[in-house]
């Protein structure tokens, strides 16, 4: 196993002339493509620069609280480099212990981006950023997991100059995110573009697998695919085409083992597979439901090159009268063209997938073809509440502007929350990494009290380009955070606009120490990552 590489090379490029503020100009929309890679490697890393800071962004909107992740090794911000697409996970024994993983470009100048990521113990209060997985390995489509006792995992894509290959390896962590052994050999986890990982927490024979599919673009070069490790990661099984072929979406285990797939394919679908969890067995789909949700995925529009949002599926673990409850959520165009801005619709099945709802649209301002409602999200909390959040230009007039919005429902989603503004607003057009677009997703992990957010937004004010940047933020919601909604004026701390301060050193020093404002509670003592325990073959299950 290789261990990961902590020295963070910042790449430079001097004697940029400054940029102008970013162009409001939305680009053209379509429906999302298939059978073609989102990450490609197209551009070389920028030549090396000298690093300048300025104090990292504290963003305060209400009752809500937004604090800046991909920060230096003094804390501060990091002039010049641009953070999006984040994925977050949360230690489930100590709720203070978080890791987020994120596309890293260390020079806008250059797309080139590699597989960054923070951690934090103190509830999201200080992160640390120790550097990337493998310096100068182009990486792209972080997704990052938990498993029931706290070990982190991180699925990572890796491609190359001529784009021979689009292939994933898993890395792990058993110290809370502060470092990173690779699980699998260099491409050795399989998958592909805008693949996806869950993990069986059950007590069942599939208990520690390790389940991912991806959109087509992929390693093996063959249809949208999934694959299953049944050693936490270590070697993956062969590919498997899934039926009609649903990309872009997200994948979860049920309380009985049973594995279920989300996404889009010629319309939504709900794919399970009930023997996935059988280590003796090749996984096979036994059911497969056509879903509506209301709309279409779309790309374009106001994240230009990017996605304007995915499906989520998640299932509730309650244990409750929700418990095995199945719920999708995706931001579609409602015209089914992909060529409208886009609203956040929400569906749900309470007999295992064989049938859905009809879509409920979770944004609660009237209709209006001007506005987005992109990037919506959502997170089951194990009480049984539904958290979702996405981005929303309803408070803009220019109808690009946006703010991270916020909902929850305490009925399965029959009825949502009034929604509630938690960010300050941000032009989601500056500070792209030369790369049209703030990555293609963001995430949340829910618990009992509220949800824990990670996004990218552009609070952070560079004078050297004369633009904002794209940076990761993570921010805490929960359910009575409404009233009064807040005059949107930009709020930092300590500043708005810093003044950067000079570097001299361009490399980030090794794990680097915070110290916390907040009183955290104990963290456990690090585990080894488990070995799945052997199990025997269940009874058929409905």
């Amino acid at each position: 196993m290789k261990r990961s590489t902590v020295s963070l090379v910042l790449l430079i490029s001097l004697g940029l002339s400054a940029l102008g503020t970013a162009s409001a100009q939305l680009a053209p929309t379509r429906k999302v493509p298939r059978g073609e890679p989102l990450e490609k490697y197209d551009n070389p890393p920028a030549p090396p620069r000298k690093i300048d800071t300025s104090p990292r962004m504290v963003s305060l909107f209400g009752v809500f609280t937004s604090y800046q992740v991909n920060v230096d090794q003094n804390g501060n911000n990091i002039l010049g480099d641009a953070a999006n697409e984040c994925t977050i996970s949360v230690d489930p024994t100590d709720g203070n212990r978080m890791t987020i993983g994120w596309r890293q470009f260390n020079d806008v100048t250059s797309n080139f981006r590699q597989g960054g990521w923070g951690y934090t113990s103190d509830g999201g209060i200080h992160w640390t950023f120790p550097g990337v997985l493998q310096s100068g390995v182009f990486r792209s489509d972080p997704v990052t997991q938990s498993d029931e006792i706290g070990n982190f995992f991180y699925l990572s894509l890796q491609s190359d100059v001529n784009q021979s290959f689009f292939c994933d390896d898993l890395w792990g962590s058993t110290n809370g995110g502060q470092s990173w052994v690779q699980r699998s050999p260099d491409r050795g986890a399989g998958g592909g573009d805008k693949q996806w990982l869950t993990i069986d927490k059950t007590d069942g024979p599939g208990h520690g697998f390790q389940y991912q599919t991806d959109d087509g673009a992929n390693c093996s070069g063959f249809g949208v695919e999934f694959q299953r490790s049944t050693d936490g990661g270590v070697t993956w099984q062969a590919p498997i085409m899934i039926p009609q072929g649903p990309v872009f979406g997200t994948l979860d285990v049920d309380t009985n083992g049973n594995l279920f797939i989300g996404g889009e394919g010629d319309t939504f679908y709900c794919v399970r597979s009930s023997n996935a969890q059988i280590g003796g067995q090749t996984p096979t789909f036994d059911q497969v439901t056509p879903v509506t949700m209301g709309g279409v995925l779309g790309q374009g529009g106001i994240n230009n090159v990017g996605l304007t949002g995915q499906c989520f599926l998640a299932i509730d673990h309650s244990g409750g009268s929700t418990n095995n409850n199945i719920y999708m959520l995706a931001s579609v165009d409602p015209t089914g063209g992909g060529f409208n801005p886009t609203n956040v619709m929400f569906v749900r099945s309470t007999d295992g997938g064989q049938t859905f709802s009809a879509p409920v649209k979770v944004n609660d301002d009237p209709v209006n073809p001007n506005k987005w409602h992109w990037f919506g999200t959502f997170a089951v909390a194990p009480n049984g509440r539904l958290d979702a959040v996405w981005y929303d230009t309803r408070n803009a007039a220019n109808n690009t502007d946006s703010q991270l919005f916020y909902s929850w429902s305490t009925d399965a989603g029959v009825t949502w929350a009034p929604n509630v503004a938690v960010s300050q607003p941000f032009n989601p057009f500056e500070g792209y990494p030369n790369q049209s677009k703030i990555g293609d997703y963001i995430t949340i992990v829910s618990d009992n009290t509220g949800g824990n957010v990670a996004y990218s937004a552009t609070f952070n004010f560079n004078p050297q380009r004369n633009e904002h940047e794209e940076d990761v933020y993570y921010v805490r919601v929960f359910p009575g955070g409404q009233g009064a909604t807040p005059t949107p004026t930009p709020t930092a701390s300590p500043s708005a606009t810093p003044t950067p301060t000079s570097t001299p050193t361009p490399t980030v020093t090794p794990t680097p120490t915070v110290t916390p404002t907040a009183t955290p509670r104990p963290t456990p003592t690090p585990r080894s990552l488990p070995t799945p325990r052997g199990r025997p073959t269940p009874r058929p299950r409905p």
